[in-house]
């Protein structure tokens, strides 16, 4: 295993069948030559279209179980850069690039900033009010896992030398929270609409 997913995060894994393979893999992980993207569907409303996120991450002072943002010194460098992709009412579909790989470091980074991940019960903080639509709640509850998704992996092919990149699409339990939220957001605009040409 070169690198790993989080339990609950679906998505693209590179497994390296040879030591020769491994050693290569591993070696551009820790040049940050590896490019990794998620998907992640967030709480709230992000207000900028892109960012990046640089804040330490270290063992959680008092939860051995969950990872946090630490003082400096006290975590290792993390860095995440992050795109706006679609917006919804209470909801935000982000791409996420990795700049290190630190464990949990998207789920971490995003709940620091009042966004948790979908579905992530370890970073979801408890004023985090759940949403009011009973079909939207169990879609979230059916999620078995968290709304973070390994889409793209590109990195050297340790024998050709060749740039490799793989795509993986969105799992239907992340697809089915999507498509809700687009009809969602589809039927408020044209009762905006209505109500507007009423006027």
């Amino acid at each position: 295993i070169v690198h790993r997913l989080d339990k609950g995060t679906s998505g693209l894994l590179v497994v390296a069948k040879t030591a020769e393979a491994y050693r290569s893999l591993t070696r551009q992980l820790v040049a940050r030559t590896v490019s990794r993207r998620y998907l992640a569907l967030l709480y709230g409303e992000m207000r900028t279209a892109e960012g990046i996120i640089e804040a330490p991450i270290g063992r959680h002072p008092r939860d051995r179980v969950r990872m946090a943002v630490r003082p400096e010194g006290k975590g290792k460098a993390a860095v995440t850069h992050f795109t706006v992709r679609e917006r919804f009412r209470g909801f935000t579909l982000i791409e996420a690039r990795l700049g290190t790989g630190r464990t949990h470091q998207i789920r971490v980074h995003m709940a620091e900033a009042g966004h948790p991940i979908v579905g992530d019960e370890t970073y979801r903080s408890r004023s985090q009010p759940l949403p009011d639509d009973s079909i939207l709640r169990g879609l979230i509850e059916r999620l078995q896992g968290h709304a973070l998704h390994a889409t793209q992996l590109s990195f050297i092919h340790p024998v050709t030398g060749t740039l490799a990149t793989f795509h993986a699409l969105l799992p239907e339990r992340i697809e089915r929270l999507l498509s809700h939220l687009r009809i969602v957001s589809t039927q408020r605009s044209a009762v905006g609409c209505q109500r507007e040409a009423e006027r």
